[in-house]
């Protein structure tokens, strides 16, 4: 069994770490809570006490989740420019219900509980921030979800992790909102700072030097009697991997009983009696389309600056600028093997039904018609080497600006603002996503093993076939995509306070927030996708150009034999640059027109969105004694009111053409012109929040509240599309629809805290949210572009006066020929012969019906519930404490496997179960940190087929000592173990990927002052 298998179920497990570990805790918490003394490490700084390390952030934390109003999570530096995991993703996957997904082995996009990151809004210092993420690089960017992994943790004060709504902070998660907060120099008066140096090796590198060096520094001063305080932060860092990885694509979900191109034999057919335990007829089965092994070598550079600026000219009144900045700079180098299958003369073995799940599916194929070699395109089935580049560059950008005044009477204002920017776009001549195909022919059969983790792919050549010849491979064909995205944001908020001194009434908060979000979205392709046979003799491409890679060795721990043991790589530019030279691939492709000089696609998509809202707020906080203890009360309201206008870039429609007897066409000027569309929403959103304390370092909490998340960018284009044939009965097209409204949730969380003793605590909570506004899509009818139709016009009615009512559609086309021929291009026919030609729209012809296909919001809705549980504990003064959770997350809308593709069905994505067993010391210049994350199988997209992500887990630790005051050397581990990753479709042998884990080390030292 590989790394994966053995991640089956740790569920037995965790639950008894769980209960044995908590037990053992709680077995001292009683004398704890009443002896225990805070022994964290401590720094003397005259008569302050500054306090530093893993249980100072803990603490920290606790504080935040204890006096919090409603359920909020929180993770915070353990010192200056030091926050727990050199990744802000990597730390939110502790907290409970927070789960995360990686990108080219880091963590990148947040899940909380259940919601994936499109559903879950960010913010920095309390102002919603810009996203750009360049999606799948096969068509316009879209998606509303932050990546974290843009961010680096040095120049982070603390994460807080809002899980119920409040009317003091921004919309937009239904899942949560996010709050970033960053430090500010006056709120530690004096000089501090730190410097880190370290060098990171990766174990997953291919090829090349893994090591690579992070350099971190971060100097916080104020003057003039603290009254200016100057803060600056710096990040450099890069880092080299690899992402080697199995891949299957698959057809739909076919029934036993169907005959489709692709299914299986049916009796009768020769090839039934090649089928193993053939799927009955209610089973539901997929076969494989395609299948590769991928070899991603990755280079990313990442920097990150902040710069803040603070006055304090009299307590009351305090003035801050800052700016933020982050660059990530990523390219992936792909090189690849891989089959495609014809499904025609093929063989397979099955597992039993309902869902049957293939063993092995294979095909033989014909022999090449000509005769095999370097110097001409001969046929026969082929042997894919192909290769991809893709390079992006996410830059984000932040210009803020507040003022707080604390007025007298107990009244504080503060007025806030910034302008931020978001932007994602290729750094190379090719464009954002890039993929070269080449080939070797001649394969006789080729075959995949699903018995294992890894797919096992295996192919056999006809006699005379070497496919590690390199003067055999051949050019096939190529594309180039070119994505672009920006988002801007420009808002001003308002905010006072007041607190009131004593009584039932505790304070109040009131204030207005505008946003000016701003998004640009565009793609476009060129293609060469009629060279797939061969573009060229092989002999046009030098066979230095290749390199052999073996395969078994990138697969540590999957590996099985029998599986392709090796194939050519192949330098990407250089192979770019010759198929210019020789075929003007990017100059003259079949599809598509590139930028002047390069091969950066010109862009035939391309959608402007703006978004408007005003939103104020008000909230009223009470408080009261409950058997003696304190109890608040807090009740807010928060309305938006969000204008959308949205424009997209589609294609000028100006005619329409009659070309054959039951085909029209649309007829476009060659040009593009922008349409728009508008769109208004508004939302009450209601929170009330309780909570009380029974006894003594007990905290009960009931929140209820409204959220919303707004639509993803592609289904609120403006652009209406049509699509180039229509019929008698009228055309077909799309849209978008500025008119949706955000997915809303009503949520109600149920918690009890128990906060026994410092920086320790056990807690529970209960949460419930009812979400409605799913999107589906429905057909509305509609004129478009005062295009018109001969149907039904005085042509075609003068056809069915002359010939009946019951002229048959080719007959009316005959007539207008013949007796409308100014109308027409006639291109043959007379003479007794039926005309041949196109027929062109006419005056007082009828406007055409379009049948536009677009976004609505649908009735359907959806419930989920979950369980968190946390403990953390420190074991007296020990410097030893542990950090445990569980969250158990449950939805009503579940995917049925065992229904065809041609079902329909809605089901919630990201639903899992997840939980973190940490164990740290914490005691002189010695601190040491051992993490455990888990998450449980998940259903991560849906569609026509379901697509799960496997249960997953991975190890990571940390240590360091302070050797000498102010000077700290530490060391870093992550997925010590080489946990791998895969996913599957219905069965589990409907694999779509499995990759192989690597651990990551670092070590390097650090220079406070």
């Amino acid at each position: 069994m590989g790394r994966i298998g053995v991640q089956a179920s740790h569920k037995l497990w965790l639950a008894r770490l769980l209960v044995g570990t908590s037990a053992l805790s709680l077995m001292g918490a009683a004398q704890t809570a009443m002896a225990q003394e805070s022994a964290d490490d401590t720094v003397a700084d005259g008569d302050a006490i500054v306090v530093t390390g893993i249980r100072a952030s803990l603490a920290a934390s606790a504080d935040i989740k204890r006096n919090a109003q409603g359920v909020v999570d929180a993770i915070s530096a353990e010192d200056i420019g030091k926050f727990p995991d050199t990744n802000l993703a990597e730390s939110l996957q502790r907290i409970t219900g927070v789960s995360i997904d990686r990108s080219n082995g880091e963590g990148s996009l947040v899940t909380v509980r259940g919601f994936g990151p499109e559903f879950n809004l960010v913010t920095l210092n309390g102002r919603q921030m810009p996203t750009a993420l360049i999606g799948d690089g096969g068509s316009a960017p879209s998606s509303r979800s932050f990546d974290f992994a843009n961010l680096a943790s040095e120049g982070i004060a603390a994460v807080e992790v809002y899980k119920s709504g409040r009317a003091t902070v921004e919309s937009g998660g239904i899942g949560s909102t996010i709050n970033i907060r960053t430090p500010r120099p006056l709120d530690k008066p004096g000089l501090r700072g730190s410097l880190a140096v370290k060098g990171v090796y990766d174990s997953s590198r291919n090829n090349g030097n893994p090591i690579t060096p992070e350099i971190s520094g971060i100097v916080s001063s104020t003057f003039a009697n603290d009254t200016i305080g100057i803060l600056l932060i710096g990040s450099y860092q890069k880092r080299k991997a690899s992402v080697n990885q199995a891949n299957v694509g698959w057809r739909d979900g076919y029934l036993g009983s169907e005959n489709n191109w692709g299914s299986l034999a049916q009796p009768g057919d020769p090839r039934y009696d090649n089928i193993t335990n053939r799927p009955e007829g209610n089973d539901v089965y997929q076969v494989p389309q395609n299948a590769s092994y991928d070899l991603n070598d990755i280079n990313r550079e990442r920097i990150n600056g902040q710069a803040v600026l603070q006055f304090r000219p009299t307590d009351a009144l305090t003035a801050t600028v800052d700016y933020t900045y982050s660059r990530n700079t990523v390219e992936t180098r792909n090189s690849n093997v891989g089959v495609w299958f014809n499904h025609e003369d093929t063989s397979s073995a099955w597992t039993d039904g309902p869902i049957a799940g293939p063993i092995f599916y294979s095909e033989h194929f014909g022999a090449p018609t000509g005769v095999p070699g370097p110097d001409a395109l001969y046929g026969g089935k082929d042997l894919s080497y192909s290769g991809a580049l893709t390079e992006n560059r996410a830059e984000n950008k932040s210009l803020g600006f507040n003022l707080e005044w604390e007025a007298p009477g107990g009244v504080t204002m503060e007025l806030d603002a910034h302008h931020s920017t978001a932007q994602v776009n290729p750094v190379n001549n090719f464009g954002s996503s890039m993929s070269l195909g080449n080939a070797v022919f001649g394969v006789e059969n080729q075959t995949i093993n699903f018995e294992n983790d890894l797919p096992v792919i295996s192919y056999n050549m006809y006699p005379g076939i070497d496919p590690l010849d390199a003067s055999m491979v051949t050019p096939t064909g190529d594309a180039f995509r070119n994505a672009y995205f920006r988002n801007r944001i420009d808002q001003v908020q308002l905010r006072g306070h007041y607190d009131h001194d004593e009584g039932f009434l505790d304070s109040i908060d009131f204030g207005v927030s505008y946003v000016d979000s701003k998004v640009r979205s565009a793609f476009g392709t060129i293609q060469n996708d009629d060279t797939w046979g061969g573009a060229g003799p092989a002999s046009d491409i030098p066979d230095d150009i290749f390199t052999l890679v073996t395969l078994p060795d990138k697969f540590p721990g999957l590996a099985q034999s029998g599986m392709i043991d090796s194939f050519y790589t192949f330098d990407f530019e250089r192979l770019a640059g010759l198929i210019e030279e020789n075929y003007q691939a990017c100059s003259d492709p079949t599809t598509g027109s590139a930028q002047p000089g390069t091969c950066l696609a010109t862009f035939n998509t391309d959608r402007r969105i703006t978004e408007k809202t005003l939103a104020p707020y008000l909230q009223v906080a009470t408080q009261f004694d409950l058997m003696g203890n304190p109890g608040h009360f807090v009740a807010g309201v928060r309305y938006e009111t969000t204008t959308i206008s949205s424009a997209a870039l589609v294609p000028a429609p100006v005619t329409t053409d009659w070309v054959g007897e039951n085909e029209f066409n649309v007829v476009s000027s060659g040009d593009s012109e922008f349409t728009r569309f508008k769109g208004h929403y508004q939302n009450w959103l209601p929170a009330f929040d309780l909570d009380v304390s029974p006894m003594d370092n007990v905290k009960l909490r009931a929140s209820y509240s409204h959220t919303i998340t707004r639509p993803d960018y592609a289904s609120m284009q403006g652009g209406r599309t049509l699509d180039t044939l229509f019929r008698v009965g009228g055309g077909t097209g799309a849209q978008g629809n500025p008119g949706l409204i955000p997915y809303k949730s009503k949520n109600i969380d149920l918690s009890a805290e128990w906060y026994y003793a410092p920086s320790s605590y056990v807690s529970v909570g209960w949460f419930h949210k009812d979400v409605s506004n799913f999107l589906s899509s429905t057909r509305v009818d509609s004129t478009a572009f005062g295009l018109t139709t001969p149907v039904d016009g005085p042509r075609w009615q003068a056809a069915q006066a002359a010939l009946g009512s019951g002229a048959t559609v080719g007959q009316i086309r005959q007539y207008i020929f013949e007796n409308f021929p100014e109308t027409a291009t006639i291109t043959g026919g007379g003479g007794g012969t039926p005309y041949s030609g196109i027929i062109h729209a006419a005056p007082g012809d009828p406007l055409l019906n379009f049948e536009i296909t677009q976004p609505i919001n649908s009735d359907q809705t959806a419930s989920l519930n979950g369980w968190e549980f946390a403990l953390q504990h420190s074991f007296w003064d020990t410097g030893f404490g542990v950090i445990l959770n569980y969250t158990i997350v449950n939805g009503d809308a579940t995917y049925d496997n065992s229904q065809p593709s041609t079902v329909a069905q809605f089901a919630l994505t990201g639903l899992s179960d997840s939980a973190n067993a940490v164990a740290y010391y914490d005691k002189g210049p010695i601190q040491a940190r051992v993490a455990w994350n888990w998450r449980d199988k998940f259903l991560a997209g849906t569609g026509p087929n379901p697509f799960y992500v496997e249960a997953y887990w991975q190890i990571d630790a940390s240590a360091s000592w302070e050797f000498v005051p102010g000077i700290t050397g530490f060391v870093e581990g992550i997925n010590l173990t080489g946990e791998g990753r895969r996913g599957h479709l219905r069965h589990k042998n409907n694999v779509t990927f499995a990759s192989p884990g690597f651990a990551r080390y670092a070590a390097g030292v650090r220079f406070a002052f």
